[in-house]
């Protein structure tokens, strides 16, 4: 009986066996045909900029094409919905922005679950935004403009690039605690939004430094106050919004990768060890610090306990002021 009962164990044993054997070899042997990157967001912004910055040192550590696929709408939604239902194959993955943890809170009827359908891969690194105004305005610092807003509210009009973008929370959380009334004109991702802001059609904004830095070292773009924690080295002598009235504010842009839930563990692996590896690329690392992103080469664990956290706290700003998708 007891033989039996041992050689039963060794039985069910065996394919938990073949497949810890096989997954070095998986890894290794992965990929055989050209890999999607998918961009839900127009070409322009940061998701965009920094997908095609990767995408040459990938494809030359892994020996396939990598295609980058704008797929943009609803806050990035509709393009990370395509690679939640696209095979777990390691040939289609995601490379997401903030608004991936607002998304669940604020889209009804998402069709797909942010938390379950998708595999963290890495947290790319996080940075901050900035309120900005054009050159052509009066707002010469954020007190300024903060006036202008009491005097008449809801005069001030801000872009974002988009409903439920991580900088409309921000603006309305600073809005609520500052009793301030402005007006929120979305945009269709940070392309447009920088197209439209570079050339003063929408007067103020909030985005990150990584979008405006060009067209704020032209002068072309004020920075009035940060969101970070602490002031930026790129920006010495804008405040941040601690410092200028919001103690304790802080909200940070961030960007990650994702595979569809089910993508083998080995693949994952493999895909985070060649993005830590594109990352240290000194040209990379330049580009990287000139665009005010502080790295974080993460994880996947590390990446999804922290878009479990970006979901439970961004969906209580939603909540609590009633914030709906298109507004």
């Amino acid at each position: 009986m007891q033989h039996r009962t041992r050689r039963l164990i060794r039985w069910l044993a065996l394919p938990v066996a073949f497949a810890l054997a096989a997954a070095p070899a998986l890894a290794q042997t992965w990929p055989t045909q050209p890999i999607k990157i998918v961009a839900p967001f127009p070409p322009g912004g940061t998701v965009d900029q920094f997908s095609r910055m990767l995408q040459p040192h990938l494809q030359n550590a892994l020996g396939q094409s990598i295609i980058i696929e704008n797929r943009a709408g609803a806050s990035g939604s509709i393009g990370t919905a395509a690679v939640a239902k696209s095979p777990p194959d390691g040939n289609t993955w995601v490379f997401v922005f903030d608004t991936h943890g607002v998304n669940p809170s604020l889209i009804p009827n998402m069709p797909f679950d942010t938390l379950k359908d998708l595999a963290p891969v890495m947290l790319i690194g996080t940075g901050a935004m900035v309120i900005t105004a054009h050159s052509t305005t009066p707002y010469k610092s954020y007190a300024e403009l903060l006036q202008a807003a009491r005097s008449k509210p809801g005069s001030i009009n801000y872009g974002s690039i988009g409903s439920g973008s991580l900088a409309h929370l921000a603006m309305t959380s600073l809005g609520s605690q500052l009793k301030v009334e402005w007006t929120h004109v979305p945009y269709k991702g940070g392309g447009p939004l920088a197209t439209d802001g570079a050339a003063g059609h929408v007067p103020v904004t909030m985005a990150t430094y990584a979008l405006w830095a060009p067209h704020l070292a032209s002068g072309r773009i004020r920075a009035l106050a940060v969101t970070s924690p602490a002031r930026m080295k790129q920006l010495p002598d804008v405040p941040t919004l601690a410092e200028s009235g919001s103690p304790g504010f802080e909200a940070q842009a961030w960007w990650g990768v994702l595979a569809p839930a089910g993508t083998p563990q080995p693949i994952i692996a493999r895909m985070n060890a060649e993005l830590a590896k594109s990352l240290k690329i000194p040209a990379v690392q330049e580009r990287l610090v000139q665009m005010g992103v502080d790295v974080a080469s993460s994880t996947p664990d590390e990446l999804g306990k922290f878009v479990a956290n970006e979901v439970a706290k961004w969906g209580k700003v939603v909540r609590d002021h009633k914030i709906k998708a298109g507004e």
